[in-house]
């Protein structure tokens, strides 16, 4: 497997390749350009076949630049799905989607909501807040003493059933509403509140970001989580078999 931040073995040599390529084909045409004066009187074959090879190279150099941009969207998500997964320290897993949320999708204002663990508190539309950003200057109300209570009509539908929402949205203030689930259940919601000003808005390419959030962020921090508790109790288990022991 790759580290993060790099490409995995057989994607990278596919592009490495495809660039050499593109160089060898602009080396030539270089060399046809500064020929052309000796093929002035060149039979017309040779011509036309010159002519569909600065074509082919020039439709290469687009598709290479497509190219490009497709393995920058799978490296993103790819380093992001390798990040969720690398720790079972649920700080540190909260800190990754915050940086996801910050460094992929242009987030300036977000929250990351979990229902309150009793399943009957959903009833009344509490979540606790597990991480905020941004949100000091927040006139909303909503979002307020750790909980949120409901009044956002995206994010309550969103938290209802498990639907990703993209803004803008009637009634909302939310850009992008991701529902956070385990085994199909919706624990919680990523709300997206607003960007930095250098990205003006969601663009396409990010839905399959949000969709990796949705998929993988609620289940990383789960299992931390499981972890965490399962750790705590097993120490807490192994002091007191010491303690017994010393008696």
């Amino acid at each position: 497997m790759a580290a993060p931040g790099q490409l995995p073995p057989r994607l990278g040599s596919a592009l490495d390749e495809l660039r050499a390529t593109l160089d060898r084909a602009a080396e030539l045409a270089k060399e046809i350009e500064g020929a052309k004066p000796q093929l002035v009187h060149a039979p017309s074959d040779l011509s036309a076949r010159l002519a569909d090879v600065e074509s082919d190279r020039e439709e290469l150099s687009n598709k290479l630049a497509e190219y490009e941009q497709q393995v920058g969207r799978l490296m993103n998500l790819y380093v992001a799905t390798y990040q969720l997964h690398a720790t079972l320290d649920p700080g540190e897993v909260q800190a990754t989607i915050a940086e996801i949320a910050i460094n992929l999708l242009g987030a300036e204002k977000f929250v990351l909501l979990f229902w309150k663990n009793d399943d009957k508190e959903k009833s009344s539309g509490e979540c606790e807040i597990a991480l905020s950003q941004g949100l000091e200057d927040d006139k909303s109300g909503l979002y307020t003493n750790g909980v949120y209570t409901g009044g956002d009509p995206a994010v309550d539908a969103t938290l209802a059933d498990g639907v990703l929402r993209i803004g803008p949205l009637d009634g909302s203030e939310a850009l992008a509403c991701v529902p956070l689930t385990v085994q199909g259940a919706t624990v919680g919601a990523l709300v997206i509140l607003s960007l930095f000003q250098h990205k003006d808005a969601l663009r396409p390419e990010d839905r399959d970001l949000l969709d990796l959030i949705a998929a993988h962020a609620a289940s990383a921090l789960f299992a931390a989580r499981v972890y965490s508790n399962t750790d705590r109790k097993l120490k807490t288990l192994e002091s007191l078999v010491a303690l017994v022991r010393r008696q």
